[in-house]
């Protein structure tokens, strides 16, 4: 057997996903076709690529080891690609954040690069798979909430946003000044599910909860928003996600004395490299400039 472009494209696939059927959905095959592919190579190459396990596949150090090459090999494929059709090859940096992160963080780092001499790629997940996929090269820099250090990663805080209670400005709350947790818990209320806060939050508020309509908690702010700005919810929100609508107005922030200080930590994340990477190191150097207008 020969090592094809689709065998490097479907190893790199299995990383990024992290499961074999995830994989498979995303070519529309079947996973047994996946599974088979792997094998052959595997066989070809002479080591075990993955550990399976019931949630998924997990690549092994001599996964990691061949990576390089694969992404080199399908790099250089791409640029040839690009020159025999006459365009340049620019190089291509990779961000991943958060869901609810990526209308705060993407339009204005996009927007600050624009004219960068490189390309960029946007996509979200959730804090742990980005973190692999910063190990993996799957990814240049990422941002996600604070987590325990990873061998290899390097991380930076950004901001730290407090979670705020905020309603649309014709909402009745929207002038009533200061308030308590068990004046707005009979509220119709849609909290932005941050981590163990928000379920400390729930856990304050129920006692308090005469009404028998649910206690919802959504994900991401861009849904905890609309309910607010649309359906009459009270939501409570880290800070940044909703600092425009508050600076202009569309968003009023309630006073409520007894809710604890809780806060969104933002780190940006990145693997670090003996190399010089000189696009990466230009998002990172612009991320430090633009955080004081995100805090």
């Amino acid at each position: 057997m020969s090592i094809s472009i689709d065998d490097l494209t479907l190893l790199l696939d299995i990383v990024a996903c992290g499961s074999f059927s995830q994989a498979a959905a995303r070519r529309g095959w079947s996973q047994p076709q996946v599974s088979q592919r792997i094998a052959a190579l595997e066989q070809e190459i002479g080591t075990q690529l993955f550990l399976r396990h019931r949630r998924g596949a997990v690549a092994t150090a001599a996964c990691q080891a061949f990576l390089p090459a694969a992404r080199a090999a399908l790099a250089a494929l791409e640029e040839g690609r690009k020159a025999v059709q006459g365009a340049p090859a620019l190089p291509r940096v990779t961000l991943a954040c958060l869901p609810s992160l990526a209308s705060v963080i993407f339009g204005p780092v996009l927007l600050a690069l624009a004219e960068a001499p490189f390309e960029i790629r946007c996509s979200t997940d959730h804090s742990p798979a980005i973190m692999e996929r910063l190990l993996t090269g799957a990814a240049e820099v990422g941002f996600v909430l604070k987590c325990p250090p990873m061998a290899g990663i390097q991380m930076e805080r950004i901001w730290c946003s407090p979670i705020v209670p905020v309603v649309n400005k014709r909402h009745p709350l929207a002038q009533a000044g200061v308030l308590t947790l068990a004046e707005v818990a009979n509220q119709r209320l849609a909290p932005q599910f941050w981590g163990d806060g928000c379920d400390e939050l729930l856990a304050l508020l129920r006692p308090h909860r005469t009404v028998r309509s649910p206690l919802h908690a959504i994900q991401p702010a861009s849904a905890a928003r609309e309910l607010a700005m649309e359906h009459g919810f009270l939501t409570f929100s880290p800070e940044v996600a909703v600092k425009r609508d508050l600076r202009e107005g569309r968003l009023v922030k309630l006073q409520i004395s007894d809710l604890p200080l809780w806060q969104w930590e933002v780190m940006m994340a990145w693997r670090a490299g003996k190399r010089p990477d000189a696009p990466k190191q230009q998002v990172l150097d612009t991320v430090r400039a633009m955080a004081p207008d995100w805090a």
